[in-house]
């Protein structure tokens, strides 16, 4: 019952997504951005999900709200391609969410069954105080994360950032962990540390990323951002970088 609800409301998020753009001719109050990211490798709160990859990504937002779509395709045809919606609400620093994500590899993208599913259907809330933001997301239907004898884990993670400027690049300090047993956050299919089962609270991802901007005209600059991750849990070590269109 309730794989055919997502079910439902992801259909529903298509609609919107494909005829909100028809209305926003009549009304300039929404805001759209469309972008792409070039990065030399995919690490996701800690686990490694690919090598070189193109993730575009379409946003469209109004009075708070909030719908985007995020993909990823790695040039090793080997990676993981993935598509992912959001949608979201934000006011004051207060924000929460509901993502479904879509990784190839099993399941056609319209399969919901229960056990016969490619999704992860996520919850997150946060607050952004500014010179410190938390988030927390859980995973409530879908490719969930389970235990070891078998039964659901709602794997779930937090994090931590902390925004700060020095020697004119703005960076960041991120921390994040998992509170309970689960198999989700094992490092990724492609991690040679990849374990079975996180056994109880984990720390997956300790990192800092740098941020700078290239100017390339006036009215037009070309982010470059690097960042060194660390997953204590897995052991996993990773240096990236990237570029933002």
């Amino acid at each position: 019952m309730m794989m055919k609800t997502v079910r439902n409301a992801i259909l529903l998020l298509w609609g919107v997504l494909i005829c909100y753009p028809v209305g926003m001719k009549a009304q300039d109050k929404f805001d759209a951005s469309v972008g792409m990211d070039l990065v030399s490798g995919y690490i996701w709160r800690g686990q490694d999900l690919g090598n070189v990859s193109i993730q575009p990504e379409v946003s469209l937002a109004y009075k708070g709200f909030s719908l985007t779509g995020w993909g990823t395709v790695g040039f090793d045809k080997d990676d993981i391609k993935e598509f992912d919606l959001t949608l979201g609400y934000e006011v004051k620093g207060f924000s929460c969410s509901v993502t479904d994500y879509w990784t190839n590899g099993g399941p056609g993208y319209f399969h919901y069954g229960a056990h016969n599913t490619s999704h992860t259907f996520e919850a997150q809330i946060g607050y952004d105080f500014g010179f410190l933001s938390v988030d927390w997301f859980t995973n409530f239907a879908g490719n969930i994360g389970y235990k070891a004898d078998g039964s659901k884990a709602y794997a779930s993670y937090f994090s931590v950032s902390v925004p700060f400027v020095l020697g004119g690049l703005d960076w960041t300090v991120e921390a994040g962990a998992t509170p309970w047993e689960n198999d989700f956050y094992t490092g990724g299919e492609n991690s040679s540390y990849s374990k079975d089962m996180i056994n109880g609270f984990a720390v997956c991802e300790v990192g800092i990323e740098a941020l700078k901007e290239i100017k390339i005209s006036e009215s037009w600059s070309l982010p470059l951002f690097a960042k060194a991750i660390w997953n204590p849990s897995t052991e996993g070590l990773y240096f990236v970088a990237g570029l933002s269109f």
